[in-house]
């Protein structure tokens, strides 16, 4: 594993069973663009919050908690957890 697996692992958010499940929960790292201000990965978010649609869930809560700086060139990380609620 390299340099750049390790980075993208660090922003990559975690999928919903594929049980039918009521409620799925997730965790969506945000980074900081590498120059600039605000989040360099705000469609990796909005895909998640897409796949849930498709697969009959809806976004019912989401929290934020701050997850500090690390890696290369720091940056803040942002945790977003969000929680699905299966569509009847």
């Amino acid at each position: 594993m390299g340099f750049f697996n390790t980075l993208q692992q660090e922003s990559s958010f975690s999928t919903a069973s594929g049980n039918n499940y009521q409620y799925v929960v997730l965790q969506v790292t945000l980074k900081e663009k590498f120059f600039g201000t605000g989040s360099g990965n705000l469609t990796e978010l909005e895909n998640v919050i897409n796949q849930q649609a498709q697969k009959g869930y809806r976004l019912h809560t989401i929290s934020t908690a701050n997850g500090g700086s690390k890696g290369l060139g720091g940056g803040d990380r942002i945790q977003a957890t969000l929680v699905f609620e299966k569509v009847s």
